[in-house]
């Protein structure tokens, strides 16, 4: 197949026109008229990735590795170290990042994953009613998205409803109506503001909340005449212990 004909089928599953105006969703790496030889999927690609797959290798990645204003090209940074190693290996790269967000990443992790009926869905955000306490909630989340720790901003009891962005989401706080928001990368200042409104929040990780991606998109290309794997992308955080 050529890595036009598989843009041309990521496209008609989630529409790379939904993704939001900062985005750098669709074709980062490549010529649409070359052939794919096969297809990686994963969240991030790094160097290793890049070394063991074969010459005219597809990744379809979640995260754009160019994101922003690129303004020059120092093949010893990232991202032009890793830019420059593809191009030698004729590989080519899909980012499906927003458009994915609101097409298929946040329901299944909110409903497949933790086990939420969603009730409604904004674009990025899915909202469920129920019952949930403090500490059974906590639990669920840690088991579900295998984290060790958890930070949480406020501490409410009594849980009535819950709603979920993947990813950093802490912006969209304003669109929640919940008792609590499940979300990644809540800086200080984000939690400042939820304590104000009396929101609790409980960041459950970037990484942890979007690492399902490749598994959700896999099962979309299976109908493709065209081998598709699945690479492990690394968490670049870890618990340091000492």
């Amino acid at each position: 197949m050529t890595l036009q004909e598989i843009y041309d089928h990521l496209d008609r599953i989630s529409p790379f026109e939904l993704q939001e105006k900062w985005d750098n969703s669709g074709l980062i790496v490549g010529h649409r008229e070359r052939s794919v030889s096969q297809i990686v999927v994963s969240l991030d690609i790094d160097e290793e990735m890049i070394a063991h797959a074969k010459e005219g290798t597809l990744f379809i990645v979640h995260h754009p590795l160019i994101f922003g204003k690129m303004t020059q090209l120092d093949l010893s940074k990232y991202p032009s170290n890793l830019l420059e190693k593809m191009i030698l290996k004729q590989q080519s790269m899909i980012a499906m990042h927003t458009n994915f967000d609101q097409t298929h990443l946040n329901r299944y992790v909110f409903e497949k994953v933790l086990g939420f009926t969603p009730v409604s869905q904004t674009p990025f955000v899915c909202t469920a009613k129920g019952e949930w306490h403090y500490k059974e909630l906590l639990g669920l989340l840690k088991e579900k998205l295998n984290l060790q720790t958890l930070k949480t901003v406020g501490r409410k009891e009594h849980i009535t409803s819950i709603a979920m962005t993947t990813g950093a989401g802490a912006s969209l706080m304003d669109e929640v109506e919940a008792d609590c928001f499940l979300t990644g990368d809540i800086k200080y200042h984000d939690a400042m503001k939820a304590m104000s409104e009396d929101l609790m929040m409980v960041d459950i990780g970037h990484y942890e909340s979007e690492r399902f991606f490749a598994e959700i998109l896999l099962n979309e290309l299976k109908v493709l005449p065209l081998l598709a794997i699945i690479a492990n992308s690394k968490n670049p955080f870890h618990i340091a212990t000492i």
